[in-house]
């Protein structure tokens, strides 16, 4: 019975041991050589979490409205599917502070670093990062700061990195003051140091990150990108983010390259490529992907980006297979609406609203290409020959130019394979075609363009298509759908009133002519933007008008 009975002991220490673990941290009140482990007796600093053995269904708990100096760093960290790691808020006492938890990482690399980890939650905190030199001095060759960095850099299997409720803001490099050069928004991406919302990066060999969920995070004011996904060979698979603000970013809302099979929707982004401090990069559309695959953006708003080159709503940039853009609102974006670089690969803009897209103007304040309503450009990269793109499909989309923009077009002669259909030109002022002026501009010439299929799109009048441009429309129609515009950023403003005018219009969208794919996704659509159903033949432009 003795034996029995210290058995029994050592199993419930076993027990013990084996069970998840909470971790309470304060900034104020805490101490490192506390247990850590009782809301009593917290820790005091981010420091101390690297000396902890984290395991699955741990929780690290950083206490309402304190400011935790540093960086929260994990590393080959992981939990399970049933018992992930999570970090966040917790209230202190019953009547506790709400706000957040903010970690301010001045100084420091990241805010948060998630390094070859899986299977981590993080929600409910602040971040910020504005300026503070070095401090991190394991970090001396960074020439970035993040609020969250997750980066895989050993080979193996990694998965379901979920961040939510996050608001992150202020993340420069430098300290106010610093201007960059007049050259560096002229860069590709570029060069200096800069300061970004979130970063996923995975660009080893042999390594693969699956799962990767962004929800409901707010990213305002950051020098670069706001959030930012980088995979090499499309080894960042099925990846969400949906329900963010993306506000002022000196560079893109979001970006993403070598990604596959992707969602991002239900996402506000305003005012990328921002100049208001001049530690900013000042370029940057709403959104751009990369190198990536079977990707859907859809329901998204893309407002005011601005920048002297590119600086699209959303534009979809070389190397890319299976991009659907769909039911979004784009406005007053300087670069434009539709942009799709070369080598891309059945990519599609649909059912989206277009409203005073495209208004830069080539050589004004800075600008080194042209704003576009409609932009094909073969340009595939410095130094190599212009490709495609090929099997584009634009339809069913609504643009509206208002009088003191010039709606301007372009079309690559290398394009290949081309259906614009069902759509609505409202342009009120005058359009133009031009040539694509990427950094190796497209120099005209004879049009080499193959199986083009550009009929049965409503113009408000002759000549929204420009008369030079060497692919013109056919079974065009013309007239005003007179829409309700008290408020430009408003869809149910766009509810066309004459609606005998493009009630039931709409042709069924077939493929390309030898293109054997169409859209992976298919090119039938259920829904308008509305996400009213599509019953019977459809109509003009993104809203649908059901018959009686």
């Amino acid at each position: 019975m003795k034996r029995l009975l210290v058995s029994l002991a050592v199993l419930s220490i076993l027990a013990t041991s084996l069970q998840a673990k909470k971790y309470f941290f304060h900034a104020q009140i805490g101490n490192d050589e506390n247990i850590g482990t009782s809301i009593l007796a917290p820790f005091k600093s981010l420091a101390k979490i690297p000396l902890l053995k984290i395991g699955a269904g741990d929780t690290l708990l950083l206490a309402a409205g304190q400011v935790f100096k540093g960086t929260l760093h994990l590393k080959n960290i992981k939990g399970t599917r049933e018992k992930p790691i999570l970090i966040t808020t917790y209230r202190v006492g019953p009547r506790g502070v709400l706000a957040a938890a903010e970690i301010d990482a001045s100084g420091y690399a990241n805010g948060i670093q998630l390094l070859n980890c899986s299977f981590i939650k993080v929600e409910e905190l602040s971040i910020r990062a504005n300026g503070g030199g070095l401090i991190d001095r394991e970090s001396d060759q960074v020439k970035m700061r993040c609020g969250v960095l997750v980066q895989i850099t050993e080979e193996g299997e990694y998965e379901h990195i979920s961040l939510r409720r996050l608001c992150i803001a202020d993340i420069f490099y430098e300290e106010k003051g610093f201007e960059r050069g007049k050259k560096e928004v002229r860069t590709a991406n570029g060069t200096q140091k800069y300061g970004w919302g979130i970063r996923v990066i995975n660009r080893t060999k042999h390594a693969k990150l699956r799962e990767v969920l962004i929800r409901e995070c707010q990213v305002e004011n950051v020098a670069h990108t706001g959030i930012k996904l980088t995979g090499g060979e499309r080894n960042i698979e099925s990846f969400l983010i949906e329900d963010c603000e993306i506000r002022v970013t000196g560079g893109p809302g979001m970006q993403m390259s070598g990604v596959n099979e992707g969602r991002v929707r239900h996402n506000y982004i305003s005012h990328s490529g921002s100049t208001d401090d001049s530690r900013k990069w000042g370029r940057g559309s709403g959104l751009w992907t990369w190198g990536s695959r079977d990707v859907v953006i859809e329901h998204n708003q893309f407002l005011f980006a601005n920048g002297p080159g590119d600086s699209a709503g959303c534009h979809i940039d070389f190397n890319c297979e299976n991009i659907v853009v769909q039911y979004n609102l784009s406005a007053n974006n300087a670069g434009g609406f539709c942009e799709i670089l070369g080598n891309n690969y059945n990519c599609a803009y649909r059912y989206n609203i277009s409203i005073n897209d495209g208004h830069r103007v080539k050589g004004e304040n800075g600008a080194f290409q042209e704003g576009k309503t409609f932009w094909l450009s073969g340009f595939a990269g410095r130094k190599k020959p212009r490709k495609g793109p090929f099997n584009s499909y634009f339809y069913n989309n609504t643009i509206v130019v208002d009088t003191n923009i010039v709606a301007k077009m372009a079309i690559d002669r290398a394009a290949d394979g081309m259906l614009i259909m069902n759509n609505i030109f409202c342009i009120r002022g005058e359009s133009a075609w031009v040539l694509g002026d990427q950094y190796k501009p497209d120099k005209g010439g004879a049009h080499q363009i193959k199986r083009v299929v550009f009929k049965n799109n409503l113009f408000l009048k002759d000549g929204n298509w420009p008369v030079d441009g060497w692919i013109q429309p056919e079974d065009k129609s013309f007239g005003s759908p007179q829409w309700e515009t008290a408020n430009l950023q408003d869809i149910f403003q766009w509810i066309p009133t004459d609606k005998p005018l493009i009630q039931g219009k709409g042709l069924p969208i077939s493929k390309i002519p030898g293109d054997s794919i169409g859209l992976t996704i298919g090119l039938a659509v259920e829904y308008d933007i509305l996400g009213q159903a599509i019953l019977g033949t459809p109509s003009l432009g993104a809203i649908h008008i059901p018959e009686n």
